[in-house]
């Protein structure tokens, strides 16, 4: 449920300026005055709540919808309950979404937790750092020699910028995170506890055992970029590690040294990238993923949970398994091994 206390919506917003404002068709326009004030899942719902229903598994929810609007698509219009207010959308989750980040600007991109505004007094922030105004530096946040911080930037208690990182503008840093040899844009969101910029893993085999390889790259963040809790992006070792534009990373990836991401990627939580892969623009990789070193992930592929990768992956494909496959071969081979065990089952009277 939407908790008042922790999230108030920013204002209430009528049926009708919701259909102005994603582009839905108001079915009834004599509801246009409808009152929205919260965000509820389908079987929810709730006075002055915006739902969405989407996709055939969820038709039924459509009968016994208590909300006061809903978004869908055109073929469930004419079964919601009356009195909701039917917002028709080619694509509802979307158009919910941005309602969302309307109503609660808060929940889309964090502020200051401690409500400081400038450089709070308890901070640490060294005198040759740049911190334009309008940024925001908690307490307990250590900033830098030569750091650059820019505009409408917020700074958590007890994150530490590095010597000479630069941050763009309208950005956020999360409680504990560290920010080293890094280069990030504008609107680029690091949650709490992420790691940028620490020694990339480099080991060369010595006469005593492990001798650790020098990395003196950096971390370049494209603009609009989101990095989750407890995540870690290794600095080069001698090239960049890259992400790309709009690139969206969950909790707990590891993004190993020279790693190159492109644009618009989405990354789920406990995937494993190692050193010099270079991933294509929109690909999306499932849970789990892990990527051995110096593979090439084409463009617009798509990488199935829990898959394990020792090959390139050309462009446009989806791949899965371990080790990962075609997901078409993948399935085939998945499906071969159950008749092999039904068979075998059947052949022995099901007796082990």
């Amino acid at each position: 449920m939407t908790d008042p206390v922790f999230f108030a919506p920013s204002r209430r917003y009528t049926a009708g300026e919701v259909a102005n404002l994603t582009g839905a068709v108001l079915a009834d326009s004599s509801q246009s005055h409808i009152s929205i004030a919260a965000l509820a899942p389908a079987n929810e719902g709730g006075e002055h709540a915006l739902v969405f229903v989407d996709g055939r598994r969820n038709f039924a929810l459509m009968q016994s919808l208590k909300a006061a609007a809903v978004l869908c698509p055109t073929e469930f219009a004419s079964k919601a309950p009356a009195g909701v207010a039917v917002l028709v959308h080619p694509r509802p989750q979307q158009a919910f979404a941005m309602v969302g980040r309307l109503l609660f600007p808060t929940a889309a991109t964090p502020g200051p937790m401690t409500g400081e505004t400038g450089i709070s007094p308890h901070a640490h922030v060294d005198a040759t750092a740049h911190i334009e105004a309008g940024a925001v530096i908690e307490a307990g946040a250590v900033i830098g020699p030569r750091v650059s911080i820019g505009s409408g930037t917020v700074i958590a208690p007890h994150a530490v910028i590095g010597y000479s990182c630069q941050i763009g503008r309208d950005g956020y840093v999360g409680p504990g995170a560290s920010v080293q040899y890094a280069l990030i844009g504008n609107r680029v969101i690091i949650h709490g506890g992420a790691r940028i910029g620490q020694d990339g893993f480099g080991f060369v085999a010595g006469a005593k055992g492990p001798e650790r390889v020098p990395q003196i790259g950096r971390v370049v963040i494209q603009d609009d970029v989101e990095i989750g809790s407890n995540t870690t992006v290794d600095r080069g070792a001698m090239s960049d590690t890259i992400i790309g534009q709009g690139t969206k990373i969950d909790n707990l990836v590891q993004i190993a040294h020279n790693v190159r991401i492109g644009r618009n990627c989405i990354i789920a939580g406990l995937s494993g990238i190692s050193g010099s892969v270079t991933v294509g623009d929109n690909v999306t990789m499932g849970g789990g993923v892990g990527l051995a070193d110096h593979l090439t992930i084409g463009t617009g592929a798509k990488l199935a949970a829990r898959s394990g990768f020792m090959s390139n992956v050309p462009a446009g494909e989806i791949w899965g398994g371990y080790p990962a496959q075609p997901m078409a071969e993948a399935m085939r081979e998945i499906a071969a091994l159950r008749r092999l065990a039904r068979a075998r089952k059947s052949g022995d009277g099901g007796n082990s």
